[in-house]
């Protein structure tokens, strides 16, 4: 099994790449998760983006609202979305 694609604080990059997390890997490993519990995926996701937003903060910087909500929100939105009928 490969290693768990986890944030590293306060960075919240991916521990083995570097990547922004949540990484396409870690959307996939959440998504199999929380498969049948949406609500749940969003209100973790969510806390998550919160905690990213205050050590943001706490690094100096100043975090971009939008930016941060299409990161760690806005693909659960997109997947559940209906497909376009015809």
């Amino acid at each position: 099994m490969g290693r768990p694609h986890l944030p590293m604080r306060p960075a919240w990059l991916r521990r083995s790449c570097a990547a922004p997390w949540p990484c396409q890997p870690a959307r996939l490993a959440l998504t199999i998760e929380f498969e049948g519990h949406s609500v749940a995926l969003a209100f973790y996701l969510a806390s998550s983006m919160y905690e990213a937003m205050d050590d943001t903060l706490r690094l100096g910087g100043l975090p971009d609202p939008a930016a941060l909500h299409a990161r760690f929100l806005g693909w659960t939105t997109r997947s559940r979305r209906a497909p376009p009928t015809a």
